[in-house]
């Protein structure tokens, strides 16, 4: 047994049991990767695969249990290396961080900005998706950090804990009607089409909720992943935008105008995920302190040993 044929096992169900695309991804041959696993199932004494010819189409039920097992080993694994190097070597590695576009362009330049002066060797990526992609990296070990305001916090596996509250504005044209109003209301917003996200980012369920509550039809006309997206086509007259408060800046956006809707929609919440039982790298609990100060270090690995518990702001 050795952890070239755990890591096969774990690529072949991350993979939905195409041993082909498993051995792509762990640039070797299909062949390669099948005798490899007959070889750990020969050894430990039952399958581990239900297989209908040479195709893999299930795990069995010994299968599901060592699952976890090579899970938790390579995981193990892993945080051995990240120790080490943490001894050895405290300030330099690669930190990848999975956001979403809004974090990446509106929050995370001074966060990064700060880090680098403080840890210059350390490799720094960011990787962007949907909240759902993001919690998949870091579950897989593609990301150490992924911070999103949609969907990490029911995610198994991970920790989510808050990092910062935030509300939405709306954005129109120099000169809109509705800057007439003494306040905005759902029932003003609802007579003109709604340029704003996507559904599973940026608080995008508040604003839906909001809507529905009062029974009021909201005519999206076009959703987008992208802020800078929504205002463009707000400049062009396509509609009311309805945007995280943070992406709208007075000095770039000198075409429009926003209005507070803290009365309208719920607060939403941008929370730090990362993968219960890893390892974390001293200088990944430093970004994390940067980007929201209320979680320290010592927080952190107290949430992390503390099962399911989360702590809120």
């Amino acid at each position: 047994m050795n952890f070239q044929q755990l890591r096969y096992v774990r690529e072949t169900v991350r993979r939905g049991l195409n041993l082909t695309e498993a051995a792509n991804a762990l640039h070797t041959s299909q062949p390669g990767v099948s005798k490899q696993i007959r070889e750990l199932e020969n050894e430990l004494g039952f399958e581990i695969f239900v297989r209908h010819g040479k195709r893999i189409s299930a795990l069995t039920e010994p299968g599901r249990a060592v699952l976890g097992i090579i899970e938790r080993v390579l995981q193990e694994a892993d945080n051995l290396k990240r120790a080490a190097h943490d001894f050895s070597d405290q300030d330099s590695g690669e930190l990848t961080i999975a956001t979403t576009h809004t974090q990446a362009r509106y929050v995370l330049p001074r966060v990064v900005g700060e880090f680098k002066r403080c840890y210059p060797k350390v490799h720094l990526t960011l990787q962007q998706g949907n909240p759902l992609q993001l919690a998949k990296m870091v579950q897989a070990g593609a990301a150490d950090i992924a911070i999103a305001t949609e969907a990490l916090d029911h995610v198994p596996g991970l920790l989510a804990l808050p990092g910062y509250t935030w509300s939405h504005c709306a954005v129109v044209p120099a000169r809109h009607p509705l800057l007439k109003l003494g306040a905005l209301t759902l029932e003003a917003l609802a007579q003109y089409p709604i340029v704003t996200y996507d559904a599973a980012f940026s608080g995008r369920t508040h604003i839906d909720a909001a809507f529905a509550a009062r029974a009021l039809a909201m005519d999206v006309v076009l959703s987008a992943i992208d802020a800078d997206v929504i205002k463009t086509y707000v400049e062009l007259g396509l509609g009311v935008g309805i945007i995280a408060a943070m992406a709208f800046d007075a000095k770039r956006d000198r075409q429009l105008r926003a209005i507070d809707c803290t009365h309208l929609f719920h607060s939403n919440t941008t929370r730090v995920a990362v993968k219960r039982g890893s390892l974390l790298r001293g200088y990944a609990y430093d970004f994390i302190e940067l980007f929201a100060p209320a979680l320290n270090r010592k927080l952190i690995e107290r949430a992390l040993a503390g099962g399911g518990e989360l702590y809120e702001l």
